[in-house]
């Protein structure tokens, strides 16, 4: 079978890459070992996210340090015997962390932010999915006065963006979410974005909508892609499929790929996780909350309340580890009476993360029609149809919207 294009990768950022490109008249073929959404897709915090603007960087404050040092926070942890094989990347990453090139990182973000409620609108639309998403952004929490002081201080930088938010001392805040325990000190509900309650059945709706419009969606290994004299190939159990374009959506799995034709690309892996927990009628979360220091979200989704992890630092193919999940389970429970868990073990997901904190998307010319998509980080549900019409403005020499520069792989040669 012959298409004009063989996407790799059936997360969000791969449908909806396939979904872009189709829109502009390609033919497409979509591919992967699961089911679209079943990777790192299917376990976020459901959210399309307009206001974090200024990148995770890696934290450069003396008492911050200290306190990651001593492995027993619940918004990062690490493996000891891992950090000599990743403290390479984390260098790296602490050197794009500076305040100027983190300020930097964030402008080159923007443009891509800035749109992802409007394109996700589109596609949701399209896919019949109203029902999964919701309009009413999302609240950051603050159990300490300092901390909340210093929060409030920061939003004076933000005026670039021009981002609509709700600033709440404990007694609003408890009315906008009565669930919570009064030891909150305030809030910051942020409004611009919008929420999901099953990030992947979004993924599968997409998909579906895919298929509808003449789409192929099939199993297969993307390890099996071989380079062609004038294109590509690849060999499912069913058939082999040819190609004179190839894009490479495959999240973490993505530099192993790339990297026969050239690319070495400085991504690792944030492993995190998330636990369903069930939820009496009379403590209904409204929207997700973040603790804003524990670094862990509680938001309301179709299986239950779902607690989400920040960053654990370890082998990416390690089993799932629950000390993380559990860190963070005792802190929430603090701030919201959750029910009992649904699953008895946390599902764990892989965020590929590029030093740069920026993710490459385009051409990658070391070989002819080999296109990329992906090291999207934290981001990957929220810059997903976003980053797919970036990527078939450029496939299809339409003008893009923005500048792709700073997203481009000739940043890595």
């Amino acid at each position: 079978m012959n298409y004009d294009c063989i996407v790799l990768g059936a997360g969000i950022v791969g449908v909806s890459s396939a979904l872009q490109l189709q829109a502009r008249g390609r033919s497409v073929c979509l591919i992967d070992k699961l089911a679209p959404g079943e990777g790192t897709s299917f376990g976020n915090a459901g959210l399309i996210e307009r206001s974090s603007v200024i990148p995770y960087g890696f934290p450069r404050e003396f008492d911050k340090l200290i306190r990651y040092a001593l492995n027993n926070q619940s918004d990062v942890r690490y493996d000891f015997s891992y950090l000599p094989k990743i403290t390479p990347w984390l260098a790296s990453y602490w050197w794009h962390s500076s305040p100027k090139r983190l300020a930097q990182a964030a402008v080159e973000m923007w443009p891509l932010l800035q749109r992802c409620v409007t394109e996700h609108d589109k596609w949701i639309t399209l896919a019949n999915a109203q029902d999964l998403v919701r309009a009413k952004g999302w609240i950051e929490v603050f159990r300490e006065t300092l901390s909340f002081e210093h929060a409030k201080c920061d939003l004076d930088e933000l005026g670039f963006y021009q981002l609509n938010y709700d600033v709440l001392n404990t007694e609003q805040l408890l009315v906008r979410e009565p669930t919570l325990k009064p030891i909150v000190k305030g809030g910051i509900h942020w409004l611009d974005p919008k929420t999901v309650t099953d990030p992947s059945q979004l993924a599968k709706r997409y998909a579906q909508l895919f298929v509808k419009l003449g789409g192929t969606l099939l199993n297969g290994d993307a390890q099996r892609l071989k380079q062609k004299n004038n294109g590509w190939a690849l060999q499912t159990d069913e058939q082999l499929l040819e190609s004179d374009n190839v894009v490479v959506a495959l999240g973490f799995n993505s530099p192993e790929l790339v990297s026969r034709f050239g690319y070495k690309i400085p991504l690792a892996v944030k492993r995190g996780y998330h636990k369903h927990y069930r939820v009496e009628a009379d403590h209904v979360l409204q929207q997700p909350i973040c603790d804003h220091l524990a670094g862990f979200i509680l938001a309301p989704m179709t299986n239950g309340i779902r607690l989400t992890t920040g960053a654990e630092f370890t082998d990416p193919n390690l089993p799932a580890k629950d000390i993380q999940i559990n860190r963070a389970e005792a802190i929430a429970r603090t701030l919201y009476p959750l029910g009992e868990a649904v699953e008895s073990t946390p599902w764990l997901g892989r965020r590929p993360c590029i030093n740069d904190m920026r993710p490459v998307i385009g051409k990658a010319p070391k070989a002819k029609g080999l296109w990329v998509n992906f090291g999207h980080a934290h981001h990957g549900l929220t810059l997903g149809p976003i980053s797919g019409r970036l990527l078939a403005d450029l496939m299809t020499e339409d003008k893009p919207f923005t500048d792709p520069a700073p997203y481009s792989i000739q940043r890595f040669t």
